[in-house]
């Protein structure tokens, strides 16, 4: 069987199994983020030291996405998602153990699995949603990345519930672990089928080519653009609110709620947009839309207002990463090496960001702060013109 020979029903299944891959994703990735305190509080260290503890996560993630794309190239999405995921559950099982009984070096060692193996994990459904998407003949990934978005809200949830009810982390990281995988076990099983190369033949590209690539460097910057726009208001967005408004912590959970739920909103439905109006003219429609939410929350002129830019910035982040994505994966023979090369530009905001974000912060205020996102735009937008789906070879 070739991917050629695909009939709808297969290509149905296969795109629930994509949409549940994210959400899976998402859930067992920010399901522990929700209960950070509680993981610093169990290992006893200070807020440098736990800062130093979520290097371990980052380091490893950025680390392992060019790894990912060969891996996926020569092993296939699903068989690389399996392994990133097994990767992530032990992750998890290493920092509930290293909470449960306190060894900061196993937690380390847990966070530095979860960081690789959820790098691996995104390059891999990311290649296998566009794959989807491409057999398909619609948009369709910004409503994969709305799933992820989906499985972060309902690992926050679960998250919260666990606390209210007085559930140790340790616990609940053992329980994460144990449903991501009897989720993914038999989800992969639905993606499609993998071709592998013949015996003896060369990969058509190596990751040293695709960084040479001029196009794929400039998606791999739309996605760092939007990335960093995305990031800042997960971060500091609340805090904005909090110390710029004067406003209660409630408002400024509500603030970050605003944010959330256009994101995922836009994901959602952003795909028709798309296709109407075309990757290019969408993406410079949202960049038009974040910077005009960005300057509503910076103008300190009143909360409704601020509230309604925080509405304005998740419609204006939301669809730069996946269709950096999908770009990215336009050719499907080269696919998994540029979404990984892509990803590992665009992954930087994510790790940038925060301390950027923090150290001007510091001295000019956190409303001031937040208005070098304008830059981040100003990249996403003149690199925008890189979507734009390659010709047919």
């Amino acid at each position: 069987m070739t991917t050629l020979d695909l009939d709808r029903p297969r290509l149905e299944r296969a795109k629930v199994a994509v949409a549940a891959t994210f959400a899976t994703n998402g859930l067992a990735f920010a399901g522990w983020l929700a209960r950070a305190p509680a993981v610093r509080a169990d290992l006893h260290l200070s807020p440098s030291g736990f800062g130093l503890l979520l290097f371990c996560i980052s380091a490893a993630a950025i680390l392992s996405i060019p790894l990912s794309g060969p891996l996926v190239q020569r092993v296939g999405p699903a068989r690389a998602i399996l392994l990133g995921s097994g990767s992530l559950v032990l992750g998890l099982a290493g920092l509930a153990t290293g909470t449960l009984t306190g060894s900061v070096p196993v937690a380390a060692v847990g966070l530095v699995l979860v960081g690789a193996g959820n790098s691996v994990w995104d390059v891999s459904m990311n290649v296998e949603g566009a794959a989807v998407e491409r057999h398909l003949g619609r948009t369709i990934m910004p409503r994969f990345h709305a799933g992820f978005s989906l499985g972060t809200v309902l690992g926050a949830g679960v998250s919260a519930l666990a606390a209210a009810a007085g559930l140790p982390i340790w616990a609940q990281l053992y329980l994460t672990a144990l449903l991501a995988a009897a989720v993914t076990l038999p989800t992969v099983r639905r993606l499609l089928p993998h071709i592998p190369l013949p015996p003896g033949e060369r990969p058509p590209m190596s990751v040293g080519q695709a960084w040479r690539e001029p196009r794929t460097i400039l998606i791999g910057l739309i996605m760092l653009g939007f990335g960093f726009t995305e990031g800042t208001a997960n971060d500091w967005l609340a805090i904005s609110l909090v110390d710029g408004y004067g406003t209660s912590e409630t408002v400024g959970a509500i603030g970050y709620g605003t944010f959330v739920t256009a994101m995922t909103l836009s994901r959602l439905f952003g795909g028709q947009a798309i296709e109407r109006w075309g990757r290019v003219r969408v993406l410079r429609a949202t960049v038009a839309l974040g910077a005009a939410g960005l300057l509503l929350v910076h103008s300190g002129v009143a909360v409704p207002l601020a509230l309604i830019g925080g509405l304005l910035w998740g419609a204006g982040s939301s669809l730069g990463f996946p269709v950096g994505m999908s770009a990215a994966a336009d050719d499907p023979v080269r696919a998994a090496i540029r979404v990984s090369v892509a990803g590992s530009i665009g992954y930087g905001a994510f790790l940038a960001g925060p301390p950027l974000i923090g150290v001007l912060a510091q001295h000019l205020g956190v409303l001031n702060a937040i208005l070098c996102v304008l830059a981040a735009l100003l990249i996403g937008l003149l690199a925008s013109g890189a979507a734009k789906p390659l010709a047919p070879e």
